[in-house]
């Protein structure tokens, strides 16, 4: 385990290091290079603003008003009988919307209910097994011209329902 750390230290600097050696050798102007990128990300996120800052709101907004908290009361009903842990539904409504406030949410869980509980154990796997649904769908769609972006977040949102119930399924069992 200790090797592999260290190993994992020198991999990107090794990436960075071996580029700059191809475009060395291919001489490439380098910094002409790297400035014309930047100037080509600049509209990418522009572009991409509006959505993220969207979804941002709305995930501030769902926590403010309290919405999340008598979402996660009015489902838990449905989600004892899915057979995760109420505990853990401020977690699995918020991680779709918001990275940082999921986060933020999961160290309450392992703070209130300790980091071996079986309810920390689902919280920590359901937190590492999914992604914040309508900002990557917000990201990826931005730039496209034909938007089916409805039909990818049903699929997007019945896949994190499934890979929820299945995650507690087998922190249950182990």
């Amino acid at each position: 385990m200790y090797a592999m750390t260290h190993l994992f230290v020198f991999i990107i600097p090794s990436i960075f290091l071996l580029t700059f050696l191809f475009a060395l050798v291919r001489k490439v102007r380098i910094y002409d290079s790297f400035t014309a990128g930047v100037k080509g990300a600049i509209p990418l996120i522009v572009s991409i603003f509006p959505y993220i800052a969207t979804v941002t709101m709305l995930s501030k907004l769902l926590e403010m008003s309290g919405f999340r908290d008598a979402l996660g009361n009015w489902l838990s009903p449905v989600f004892r009988f899915a057979g995760i842990p109420e505990e853990i539904s401020p977690l699995f409504l918020i991680k779709p919307l918001s990275g940082s406030g999921a986060l933020a949410v999961l160290s309450d869980i392992l703070e209130t209910y300790g980091p071996d509980s079986y309810i920390s154990r689902c919280a920590c796997v359901l937190y590492g097994s999914s992604e914040t649904i309508f900002y990557i769908g917000a990201v990826y769609f931005a730039g496209l011209n034909r938007k089916k972006l409805n039909r990818a977040l049903v699929i997007a949102v019945l896949s994190y329902l499934i890979s929820t119930v299945f995650c507690c399924f087998l922190c249950r069992i182990m």
